[in-house]
């Protein structure tokens, strides 16, 4: 199979999802560009306000987007390239981009508020305070995995330090000319654009290596580690147009640009793909042992075709910015369709790099996902490169540095969405407890909500390093559950207001089915060893016991007809 073919007929499909389904979804949400947005009703200067469509677009899509479509689709290409690239167009059209509009639908219609309150309309407060207990406490995982990731980045690449730090500075004074000097989002971009892919040229050149004042790598990581959790604390508690809006939109174009790099090196390149198309119903990847094809290629592969993180970022930060709700199919179905585009090149890289089945499963075991992926595409813009003058290892290695830098940036919008939609959650869990008192009221404020999920990572981070080793493995699972907790929410909605559910129950049962096998298994191997792994099997069995219980909680519902008269 040709890679440039694979690539072109996946983003013909995601094409007609956008024009044909996408627009079915609309008309049975009665989406309404009419009615007033939170963002303008509830307009507070903090964390609601209407921002422009395209730096929202940018602010989702960076959101969401991080390292996810790149590392899942890579890792599992151990299955077969043809498993992986269905469940990515497929999965994207019909599950992950609908569950991502129908989000940020409802929440905009709640009022701005989170999909935990959208349910506790449905299953009452004992089920909103659940559902918020459990996606803050997988939101504590988001900030902890990925802080370990861009701190491990920070070590390896001193320059993406540098590049990274700029950047921040950077949107700061966007986000000043835009939203407090009333200059244009056009010609304000036409500068800050420009300027922003200089500092990655700055950063090669003045590396930010603190190894080189004395200190041991692992000393460097802890030192980035809190300075990130330090940056995650101020995002989380300034408005969103100092920081989270304007960084967000500008490193949009740093993912645009990689995405444009990748698109040209697989068309110019031809790749053909040597790897397996179907290596079996259970096959061996970067672990060793073996895994099986259902339910763990569903899950390894989240962002890219289904996530419920991305119904987080729909309700927590988006749905509070939306400008008109004409933007909910834009923004919230196209950017996951743009995700499932980055994960299609993702795999199209490793499947077109190596000769066969095992020297993927060599390299995987011995290099990190990203990197596979930096180098991978970078091998394929090589021939573009000597076409416009460069040598080809002068070329590779720019296109390798470029990715990892932006797949580093994008990690870094992730964590601060996280730790601000980790706030909320918290907010929303402690104004549910009943009643009044100053202790609830301390608790509610929002720069004590953040500095608890703060704590929190850095416990799991520098505190039990050994811990923070299994945090991807039950964040990937406890990811896809809340996808089929959010869908079970919105199949609850289309119920009680007397409307087709089809769209939203087939995939709820089959994501729910995914998720409850893979925290399963977990949870047995967890204990099933000779050595039994405490954290990972309590931290499994704690997400999986929340999940069963708001199952029983929306299956009351529905029979007592609060989720709809006919239930």
């Amino acid at each position: 199979m040709n890679g440039a073919v694979l690539l072109l007929v996946a983003s013909a499909a995601f094409l007609a999802g956008y024009f044909i389904y996408a627009k079915l979804i609309e008309r049975k949400l009665g989406v309404d560009p009419s009615i007033p947005t939170p963002a303008h009703t509830r307009k507070d200067g903090v964390d609601f306000i209407p921002a422009h469509p395209t730096v929202l677009f940018g602010h989702h899509f960076a959101a969401i987007a991080g390292a996810g479509p790149i590392v899942g689709p890579v890792l599992a290409a151990e299955f077969g390239w043809a498993s992986v690239v269905l469940w990515i167009v497929l999965g994207c059209i019909f599950i992950g981009a609908a569950h991502d509009m129908i989000s940020l639908f409802l929440s905009v219609r709640h009022g701005g508020e989170s999909i935990g309150s959208v349910i506790g309309t449905i299953l009452g407060r004992p089920g909103k305070m659940l559902f918020l207990l459990f996606s803050w406490s997988a939101l504590v995982l988001v900030v902890s995995e990925f802080t370990r990731q861009i701190a491990g980045t920070f070590v390896a690449d001193p320059a993406i330090a540098t590049a990274s730090l700029l950047f921040i500075g950077e949107a700061i004074l966007f986000g000043l000319c835009v939203n407090k000097w009333k200059m244009s989002v056009l010609w304000t971009s036409l500068f800050f654009v420009p300027l922003m892919f200089a500092f990655v040229w700055i950063g090669n050149l003045y590396p930010l290596d603190l190894t080189k004042w004395g200190f041991e790598p692992e000393s460097v990581r802890m030192i980035w580690t809190i300075v990130l959790l330090v940056y995650c604390f101020f995002a989380s508690t300034c408005p969103v147009w100092i920081l989270l809006q304007p960084r967000d939109y500008l490193n949009a174009y740093l993912l645009y640009a990689m995405m444009g790099l990748g698109f040209i090196g697989v068309f110019v390149a031809h790749p053909m793909l040597t790897t397996d198309a179907f290596a079996g119903f259970s096959a061996v990847g970067r672990s060793g042992a073996t895994d099986l094809l259902f339910p763990f290629l569903f899950v390894t592969v989240a962002c890219g075709a289904c996530s419920g993180f991305h119904a987080l970022v729909a309700s927590g930060t988006s749905a509070k910015q939306l400008d008109n709700e004409r933007g909910i199919r834009p923004i919230a179905y196209g950017g996951m369709l743009l995700e499932g585009v980055l994960a299609t090149i993702a795999l199209i890289g490793v499947a077109g790099t190596y000769a066969s089945q095992k020297d993927y499963v060599t390299a995987i075991q011995g290099m990190e996902p990203v990197q596979m992926f930096a180098s991978t595409i970078a091998g394929f813009c090589v021939k573009f490169f000597t076409t416009i003058g460069l040598s080809a290892e002068t070329g590779k290695r720019i296109a390798e540095s470029f990715m990892l830098l932006s797949v580093s940036a994008f990690l870094m919008t992730t964590v601060d969405a996280g730790t601000r939609l980790a706030r909320f959650s918290w907010q929303e869990l402690v104004s549910s407890i009943p009643g009044k008192s100053k202790a609830k009221g301390v608790a509610y404020n929002m720069y004590f909500g953040t500095l608890i999920v703060v704590l929190l990572a850095a416990g799991l981070l520098l505190g039990a390093t050994e811990t923070s080793k299994q945090l991807w493995t039950i964040f990937a699972s406890a990811n896809q559950l809340l996808a089929a907790l959010t869908l079970l929410a919105a199949t609850l909605w289309f119920v009680k207001n007397r409307k087709p559910c089809w769209m939203t129950a087939v995939p709820m049962v089959f994501m729910m089915g995914v998720s409850s096998i893979a925290l399963g298994t977990l949870l047995w191997k967890s204990f099933a060893g000779e050595r039994i792994d405490w954290v990972k099997g309590g931290a499994t069995g704690f997400l999986l016991t929340l999940a069963v219980i708001l199952v029983v909680f929306a299956v009351r519902a529905a029979a007592k007809g609060r989720g709809g008269e006919a239930a």
